[in-house]
């Protein structure tokens, strides 16, 4: 005789939760047919037809009529599995790990993922899974200068306080110089590439007209820009930009002149000048650190907008270019916002345990 299932308690939020589920079209098909199997329970069919009509077993609907009267809508969901044990374990990540910090493999430059999976005995899936989750990047490599300067917190700090809280009657002068500026002559124009993109075109080959050093002085309160070009870059060039920028600076003579500048030799032993000038004082970034210097965001702003990949037919010319961005950029300029409250030397880590830990 066919067993009659008994009709369980249902609330009112359930009941509501079952008819979503049976109508919807994005839910799991296995949380739909359990609400299918519980709405027919609901509705008094019996445990032998709701199989039936589902296309499931006897003890499969019995099952789940035990789990919904027990926990209600909860019930209808997988209980927590231990699942498979991890074939690669933690064990496996500090082998991955350490393994990079080896000599690479004889006649490789560096590790990659097939010659670590070989050398550990895994699969690549296993060990680019170890590497993609710790961030490790074996294609990818950064270089930059470490500064070793003893002093490099006094001197950062000295700058810092510069940008962020100088004094009320203080000019502060960010000078650098760029030096070999190259005024290279070549074709450009547009060209299609293989997947139908128009891009800017540069031909190879060039002519090289010669070199320009460039001066620049950023005024910190305001980003108004001071600059002189020169074909070289020398002491006295040196000393006459900066006597050009006082004489362009008539509130320097009311004011203290702070000038951040790094350690070139141009810039040191220059006792004289600043004995003739005493209202300047010059403030030199750590060695290594010349990032600290603002005035190389703005060297970074003129490459990109106006030197890079352009051609230019003589010095002339491209003296004449840097002196027609200069007068477009200078009626927006804008200061820097210094964020940096803290800074740091930076130090190279040979471990990449210490990194990732």
């Amino acid at each position: 005789m066919a067993r009659k299932a008994p009709i369980p308690y249902c609330s009112e939020s359930d009941w509501q939760t079952l008819y979503e589920w049976v109508n919807s079209r994005s839910m799991e098909c296995r949380l739909v047919e359990r609400a299918r199997i519980i709405k027919k329970l609901l509705a008094g069919e019996q445990v032998q037809k709701v199989a039936r009509d589902i296309g499931t077993s006897q003890n499969t609907v019995i099952e789940w009529r035990k789990r919904f009267i027990t926990s209600g809508i909860k019930g209808l969901y997988d209980l927590p599995r231990t699942g498979k044990p991890p074939k690669y374990d933690k064990e496996f990540r500090t082998r991955v790990l350490k393994t990079v910090e080896l000599p690479s493999p004889k006649g490789q430059s560096k590790w990659d993922g097939p010659s670590l999976s070989r050398y550990l005995g895994a699969s690549d899936d296993a060990v680019w899974r170890v590497l993609r989750k710790e961030g490790i990047c074996l294609a990818r490599q950064r270089s930059w200068c470490v500064s070793t300067d003893p002093e490099f917190g006094p001197k950062a700090a000295d700058i810092g306080g510069l940008y962020l809280a100088p004094a009320e009657n203080a000019l502060v002068i960010s000078v650098d110089e760029k030096p070999s500026i190259q005024a290279l002559e070549r074709t450009t124009g547009s060209v299609c590439t293989s997947n139908k993109k128009i891009v800017r075109g540069l031909k190879s080959t060039y002519k090289r007209h010669g070199t320009l050093n460039l001066f620049a002085a950023l005024n910190v309160a305001t980003g108004a820009i001071h600059t002189q070009t020169t074909e070289l870059k020398r002491r006295v060039e040196f000393l006459a930009f900066m006597d050009q920028l006082l004489l362009d600076l008539p509130e320097s003579d009311k004011k203290e002149v702070h000038v951040i500048l790094d350690n070139y030799c141009i810039h040191k032993r220059n006792e004289g000048w600043l004995a003739a000038h005493p209202n300047v004082k010059f403030h030199f970034t750590p060695t290594s650190a010349s990032w600290l210097n603002q005035v190389e965001i703005w060297f970074g702003i003129l490459s990109r907008k106006a030197l890079k990949n352009a051609s230019f037919k003589s010095i002339e010319h491209l003296r004449t270019a840097i002196a027609e961005f200069i007068e477009a950029y200078q009626p927006n300029a804008k200061p820097f916002v210094w964020r940096k409250r803290e800074v740091r030397g930076s130090q190279l880590r040979n471990t990449i345990r210490n990194l990732c830990n």
